[in-house]
């Protein structure tokens, strides 16, 4: 029989040596859960099967190019009079998206219609940003059709995001046939951040034989447009509106214009509305750590072009997948962007090359 100190130290030994096993054995489990998300992704090409292919119709536009040549190059014929036009927008905090989206469209758009509410699709409490800053848009307020959506908030009813979002979309209906839109007016349906060019909008307007839905490509950007990602953005789309004619922001046709307009996604102005939306919108499980939300953090990824939830790319090859690895090259380009941004470029220079810095509030 050994000493007493002999014993304890056998003990100790047996001790560390189960600890060191569990370390060994949940250390894979542990990395493996974190990471799930990106072993999905980066085995997307194996188990996912890609959409059926967009057939795109080439846009033509030049300055000073007569709409009737521009009609005639897209093999359409000009109207005899322009059609009406009605924007719809879900709403969430996106100010200064809104502010250029509306003036790049103001003189070709007969409604703006806007919903917002008072809960996030995320089931969280909500202010009524634009109700509160509606003195902003005063230069629209004649074409201005708002709705309120008003949600009970119940801390115990479980919260569906996409539900939540769906009856939004189910209300923007409602909020739509009430505009004052008749059958043959054209219809856009994008989110707030998917900006049709003023150039798109007016050739839509004023040409006869266009498609009853058309998808809008447009061009893909992160925090600001000095971080252009690829022309990937499709749900964007304009309807010639029937009563058949839904609110929705999935495919509806295999028919796409190209490059016609900007898709500014987590383009905002302070630190606190990247947190907002991070934590409001149909995807907020990706936040999958408390830190994710931290200013200094946030901060980093704009400046350098990273994902802000460590996220592979989704792609459906491995070439493309591995292509958009990393950081998003930025862009000296300020071209062929949103009149009003570079009109007024002091005052939005956060969207625009060399102004990642961000305030916090």
């Amino acid at each position: 029989m050994g000493s007493p100190r002999s014993v304890a130290r056998r003990r100790i030994t047996k001790c560390t040596f189960l600890l060191l096993l569990v370390i060994l054995v949940t250390l894979p489990f542990t990395a493996i859960f974190d990471h799930t998300q990106n072993i999905t992704s980066f085995l997307r090409p194996l188990w996912d099967t890609p959409p059926p292919p967009f057939e795109y119709i080439p846009h033509y536009y030049a300055e000073n190019t007569t709409i009737s040549n521009l009609c005639t190059l897209h093999g359409w014929s000009l109207t005899s009079e322009p059609r009406n036009v009605y924007d719809a927008i879900l709403f969430n905090n996106e100010l200064d998206l809104l502010e250029l989206r509306w003036r790049e469209l103001y003189p070709y758009v007969t409604k703006f219609i806007i919903l917002e509410s008072n809960m996030t699709f995320t089931g969280m409490p909500k202010p009524l940003v634009f109700d509160s800053n509606r003195a902003r848009f005063a230069f629209a307020e004649d074409k201005i059709v708002y709705g309120l959506l008003p949600i009970p908030l119940s801390p115990d009813v479980p919260v569906d995001p996409f539900l939540i979002e769906s009856h939004h979309r189910s209300i923007m209906n409602e909020l739509i046939r009430r505009s004052g839109i008749s059958d043959g007016d054209l219809l856009l349906v994008s989110d707030t951040d998917e900006i049709p060019s003023s150039h798109t909008v007016k050739l839509l307007k004023w040409c006869d034989g266009l498609p009853t839905v058309l998808h809008l490509e447009m061009r893909n950007y992160v925090y600001s447009f000095e971080f252009p990602v690829d022309y990937n953005s499709w749900r964007a789309t304009a309807h010639i509106y029937s009563r058949w004619t839904r609110y929705r922001h999935s495919r509806q046709t295999d028919l796409i214009l190209s490059d016609a307009g900007w898709h500014c996604s987590f383009c905002f102005r302070h630190l606190s509305e990247f947190v907002t939306k991070m934590t409001a919108y149909s995807h907020a499980d990706r936040v999958k750590k408390r830190e994710y939300l931290d200013y200094s953090r946030i901060q980093r990824k704009i400046c350098r072009g990273d994902d802000l939830y460590d996220m592979l790319p989704e792609e459906y090859s491995f070439k493309s997948l591995i292509g958009k690895m990393g950081s998003v090259p930025r862009s000296a380009s300020a071209v062929h962007l949103p009149a009003y941004l570079i009109e007024n470029a002091e005052k939005f220079k956060f969207l625009l090359p060399g102004g990642c810095q961000r305030s916090p509030e």
